[in-house]
């Protein structure tokens, strides 16, 4: 079944999101900000890994560090880009709406816990990846794999940011989503470079909403997200 995959993974993040949230009232505040620090580190070391596998590469017998250019080039004009469209501004705005139609106006935390959980849950290739393989293949098990790791991720930032969390499957589902609807379009121009540029971009991008757990509001992650696109743009023009 096409849409699978995004299905299963929507569902993981909104039930990690809920199971957080039950888990996080037995917690005592020491313990929740324990934890907050612990998921930071989780998901900067998620998100290093990943763009070391990608910056250090073996070639000849020996490391090699190759896409530098790249990357800075993209971070740089994707944050210029994305900083000109305050587009942290507009996911926050976001993020308020849903919380006054959810009827959380009283929790201060929901737009933050949307908006980390969302760049957590969505930047990354596997969404990319994932979404072409499930809509021309059928094919369901990097979606499937991802939900479990965002739903162990989604589970921990619940149990302390509330249920914020929870609706990151909104955005997820709306990205995996139309992805997959347009895989037949998309997979062509998602050639090995251009995947590998994105991962590279969107790990470090990752490790930047790890950051920001630790030391909340540090740096405007959406307003780096057109990076992403300056990435794969890359791989076509060099």
């Amino acid at each position: 079944m096409i849409g699978l995959g995004t299905i299963v993974n929507v569902c993981a993040i909104a039930a990690g999101g809920l199971l957080g949230c039950c888990v996080g009232r037995f917690f005592s505040d020491q313990m929740q900000k324990t934890l907050l620090s612990a998921c930071g580190i989780m998901v900067i070391f998620i998100g290093i890994g990943g763009t070391m596998q990608q910056m250090l590469k073996v070639e000849g017998g020996s490391l090699a560090a190759g896409g530098t250019m790249m990357m800075m080039i993209s971070l740089l004009v994707g944050t210029i880009i994305g900083s000109l469209l305050n587009l942290e501004a507009r996911i926050e705005q976001f993020g308020e709406w849903l919380k006054r139609k959810t009827g959380h106006d009283s929790d201060n935390a929901f737009v933050g816990a949307f908006v980390s959980a969302s760049l957590t849950v969505c930047v990354g290739a596997m969404a990319i990846i994932g979404s072409i393989d499930d809509g021309i293949y059928a094919n369901h098990t990097v979606l499937f794999t991802k939900a479990i790791i965002d739903f162990a991720i989604i589970i921990t930032m619940a149990s302390v940011l509330g249920i914020g969390t929870a609706f990151a499957a909104i955005p997820v589902g709306i990205l995996q989503g139309l992805v997959t609807a347009l895989a037949h379009w998309a997979a062509p121009l998602m050639t090995d470079a251009a995947m590998s540029n994105l991962s590279y971009v969107g790990d470090i991008l990752i490790t930047c909403v790890g950051i920001n757990l630790l030391f909340p509001g540090k740096i405007k992650v959406a307003n780096m997200l057109p990076a992403l696109v300056i990435a794969i743009a890359w791989a076509y023009i060099t």
